[in-house]
């Protein structure tokens, strides 16, 4: 239950400002959580770079971590 009253004391302190910074910057911040989709915050080249990634799995293109690693160390 403590995540209910951290809801709550964040609540109380809401309501007790006067400051519209401070409720602006709280509206900010629920804003930003609304974009769940991570993919629209990608470049066209990181997409496509993802898309090359599992395409590369899916076809068995694939390096043991172990083998790759122990190239670089």
């Amino acid at each position: 239950m403590k995540i209910q009253a951290e809801k709550i004391e964040i609540l109380k302190l809401i309501l007790e400002t006067d400051n519209p910074n401070i409720l602006e910057s709280v509206k900010k911040i629920f804003k930003k959580e609304e974009i769940t989709d991570f993919w629209a915050t990608l470049t066209q080249e990181q997409r496509e770079d993802i898309l090359q990634g599992i395409e590369d799995i899916e076809e068995g293109e694939v390096v043991d971590y172990e083998d790759f690693m122990r190239k670089y160390r």
